[in-house]
């Protein structure tokens, strides 16, 4: 292959996979109901800690045994117990 176009061929799936990556980190940012263990990576905790936080009263959404959590529920309840 053409040195030329083998550059031209990486610069466009380094353009390709960085708008991905892009795209993802988007609809991370806008999504307001996530897993448990979602909710745990954007609270910067493991799974085991928001089990406890959980207990302290961070409020889960069940419905049918699918549970999920509200980044805004997170936000509050750090809020709640800052000092």
């Amino acid at each position: 292959m053409p040195a030329v176009l083998e550059k031209e061929l990486q610069t466009i799936i380094l353009k390709t996979l960085r708008n991905a990556v892009q795209d993802m980190q988007q609809q991370n940012q806008n999504k307001e109901w996530m897993s448990l263990k979602e909710g745990a990576a954007y609270a910067g905790v493991s799974y085991n800690t928001l089990m406890k936080y959980r207990e302290m009263g961070l409020r889960v959404c069940e419905i049918e045994g699918v549970k999920r959590i509200s980044k805004s529920e997170i936000d509050m309840f750090f809020s709640e117990h800052s000092f």
